[in-house]
């Protein structure tokens, strides 16, 4: 409905331009925003005070010219002029009524991608192998996977990328130490074995000089191809890739096997990397590394930044393998956009190797690169979170805990579930619990985790959701009626404020869902859900279903109550939660 206004206006203004009105070389940004007092109106605009000193016009004049050149649509019943000149528009109930009735009609809730679809690459997740996945993996995992079963959903092909850390200075201190211990190598069978060798490498690495040298050169000699390196190396790959996706099973994260492309696919690409950067006029040697230094790029001296591309001693860094990256998907994949769901302290990273490719023209300049970048996940005491002796805490121990705390807290609610439900309702409302907490929050913010908060059933929360979903199956389920079973109902007729209010918020479910697929912000797909749920709360409050006035009323608000049933579980699901029955 947003969007349909800001068109009406966008021809009005068309219209004054021509009739000299307005100047014929202005081009508004138009907004238009949901009304909070409904008795001005369902939507509302600012568009004349923006416009009145272009036009030379007080605010309320020219708004009179607006709403007289606004052209006639049947989704709008009124239109009024409040206050200094807003614009409010009342939306025809009716028109509501039949969109809704389609959203019901539709496997996807009318939810199609606002302009043209795109070829869509999303890089998440993305661990450093040779180490169990930790709590700072949570965010990039699951904010880049509901952003891209969002994508999907509104008809987008997505690419899904996880860019794993399989490459680099960590197997070459792994290398280096199973050369110094080969009894304890050859045992290593385990994540936690794997973590474990590695933690006494890296502390080889910082204790000694010329450890730290050898690892170096295993570094090179893996990147060259050594094949005693290469074997070794693949064998603690696939200790640690198991490990990441039983990891990913268990929070419901969509990545599988096939989605792994990590630093080491672009091995082999790398030197050509440096070589085409050096061709371009690019390049430049400093204490013999090879390095693109960017005028946009300054340090707190003025002096430029460099990206370095190979070391000294011949290695290549993460700029280059993601330089090899950003090519590959727009020369194999295809790629029009490309989202990196990265830890927002890579900003400048990303910043400079996405301008590196564009001068090197290895992505064209109309390919969409984007880092949505977050923030970290705190401690009670707003540091980032830890055990209680300083350690990182493993993912996996949370996501335990959390299923344990679920299933005391259910366990109290409904004692004479069975046991093997009462697991069932435990994993879903622990593991979905976690991952609301963080979806909830805008991805660039850091936010503190608190098991008591995010277990809630009251509050923006996932418990909330949860149950105001079985909420709504249980009209149907004392029916006996599968809620998509409507075919024989009367039909969608929106009488009553609460009834409107709700199919007016139902109605904006596509446009929450574009947002979201442009911005990569699921924590407003969140704040529809939460906002949905209340609606629903006062219209069931208000407006009887089972106990309506007669079947017409009756038959109309169970299809309201289905498409808000339809559409919470829809949007839960898009942020990988799962929801359930009975709670």
């Amino acid at each position: 409905m947003k969007n349909l206004i800001s068109q009406l206006l966008a021809t009005a203004v068309e219209s004054l331009k021509n009739e000299g009105v307005l100047p014929a070389d202005i081009n508004p940004n138009i907004q238009v925003e949901t009304a909070r007092d409904k008795t001005h109106g369902d939507f509302a605009s600012n568009l004349a005070m923006m416009l009145a000193k272009p036009a030379k016009m007080k605010p309320r004049d020219l708004a009179d010219k607006i709403v007289a050149a606004l052209p006639a649509h049947q989704a709008v019943s009124s239109v009024n002029i409040a206050g200094p000149g807003f614009i409010n528009f009342f939306q025809d109930s009716g028109w509501l009524a039949a969109q809704l009735q389609a959203a019901l009609d539709d496997d996807r809730l009318s939810a199609r991608a606002a302009g043209d679809t795109q070829t869509v690459v999303v890089d998440y997740s993305a661990p450093n192998l040779a180490k169990e996945m930790h709590v700072g993996h949570l965010r990039s995992s699951i904010i880049g996977d509901a952003v891209a079963h969002v994508l999907e959903y509104l008809g987008h092909t997505v690419i899904r990328q996880n860019h794993v850390g399989d490459w680099g200075t960590q197997f070459g201190m792994l290398l280096a130490f199973m050369e110094e211990n080969p009894v304890e190598a050859e045992a290593v069978s385990s994540p936690g074995d794997l973590e474990n060798f590695y933690r006494q490498a890296k502390k080889r690495f910082d204790e000694s000089a010329e450890f730290a040298n050898r690892a170096r050169e295993r570094v090179v000699q893996l990147q060259a191809g050594d094949p005693e390196c290469l074997a070794l190396w693949n064998r603690f790959n696939q200790i640690s890739l198991g490990h990441c996706q039983a990891v990913y099973d268990r929070l419901g994260v969509s990545l599988t096997p096939a989605d792994v492309r990590g630093e080491s696919a672009y091995n082999d690409q790398l030197a050509g990397i440096v070589s085409d950067l050096r061709a371009a006029g690019l390049i430049t040697e400093s204490e013999g590394a090879q390095c693109v230094f960017l005028d946009e790029f300054k340090n707190s001296e003025d002096k430029p930044l460099p990206v370095i591309v190979q070391k000294a001693g011949g290695g290549y860094l993460y700029a280059t393998t993601d330089l090899a990256a950003m090519r590959y998907r727009y020369s194999q994949l295809h790629a029009d956009r490309v989202l990196y769901f990265v830890d927002q302290r890579q900003a400048l990273h990303f910043q400079q190797v996405f301008a590196v490719a564009r001068k090197a023209g290895f992505v064209p300049a109309d390919m969409q690169l984007e880092h949505m970048g977050f923030g970290t996940m705190n401690g009670a005491d707003g540091r980032p979170f830890k055990t209680r002796d300083g350690g990182t805490i493993k993912l996996i121990d949370l996501l335990d805990e959390a299923e344990q705390r679920a299933h005391t807290l259910v366990a109290e609610k409904n004692p004479e579930l069975p046991a093997s439900e009462l697991r069932e309702i435990a994993a879903a409302v622990g593991i979905g619990a976690v991952k609301y907490a963080d979806l909830s929050k805008h991805r660039s913010s850091d936010y503190s985790f608190n098991f008591d908060q995010m277990l809630s059933f009251e509050g923006n929360t996932a418990p909330y959701l949860m149950y105001a979903y079985t909420r709504v199956a249980s009209v149907f389920r004392k029916l006996e009626r599968p809620m998509s079973q409507l075919d024989d109902l009367a039909p969608l007729v929106l009488e009553a404020p609460n009834e409107v209010e709700l199919g007016a918020h139902l109605a904006q479910f596509g446009n929450t869902l574009n947002y979201v697929a442009r911005e990569g912000t699921p924590h407003v797909l969140c704040h529809y859900l939460y906002e949905l749920a209340g609606r629903f709360s006062s219209f069931y409050e208000q407006c009887p279903i089972l106990a309506a006035d007669n079947q017409a009323q009756r038959d109309s608000r169970l299809r309201l109550a289905a498409l808000t049933g339809r559409t919470l579980q829809q949007g839960l699901t898009l942020l990988g939660i799962n929801t359930l029955e009975r709670m």
